[in-house]
């Protein structure tokens, strides 16, 4: 009797489990990160958090702490932001004073996971070299009330290193087809 218990508890246990999951992903799709917005609007192929961005862009795109149009700006992860943030630069306003096209930053109807275009940010930081900025922040009609680090700019006018090639090997691209033999082959390999 008491093993019929413990397997009515597992079963309901695995029920509720498996609802819970289940219903996650249909909430998430409906929520758009600034991730893959990011990406789609720059080109820059880099996935994953947006505060491992600026790592992941070393040694395949030139970065910098000057803010270019169509450059991707990095923000720091932080307690209140810890996976950081991305967005794309459109325009440069003046030498502290951009604007930026992201998702997923101001609620909007009541709604995250929103896009926003032509958003102001202003650099706050002391030395003028864009590593804090302030964000305007639509529920307040004004730019944000913290200062967010960034970590700077990936260029996305450089172009990522070229993957490597899964294409048909050359020796199938020369008319080759079976019978021809391996001196056909050997002679397209050096190509």
């Amino acid at each position: 009797m008491l093993h019929r218990h413990y397997l009515a508890a597992a079963i309901a246990s695995v029920m509720t489990v498996t609802g819970l999951f289940a219903s996650v992903p249909a909430a998430a799709k409906a929520y758009l990160q600034c991730v893959p917005f990011a990406r789609a609007e720059s080109g820059v192929e880099i996935r994953g958090n947006a505060k491992t961005w600026w790592s992941q862009a070393a040694g395949t795109y030139a970065r910098g702490d000057e803010p270019r149009k169509g450059a991707v700006m990095a923000f720091a992860g932080t307690r209140g932001m810890p996976m950081g943030h991305v967005a794309v630069v459109k325009k440069i306003v003046s030498d502290r004073e951009i604007l930026i096209d992201h998702a997923n930053w101001s609620p909007i109807n009541g709604r995250r996971g929103q896009i926003e275009r032509g958003v102001r940010v202003v650099d706050v930081s002391d030395a003028g070299d864009w590593s804090m900025v302030r964000v305007w922040y639509a529920p307040i009609g004004d730019l944000g009330l913290r200062a967010n680090p960034v970590q700077g700019f990936i260029y996305a006018d450089e172009a990522p290193a070229e993957a490597p090639s899964f294409k048909a090997p050359v020796w199938t691209q020369n008319d080759w087809k079976p019978g021809n033999g391996l001196e056909v082959v050997a002679a397209s390999l050096g190509n």
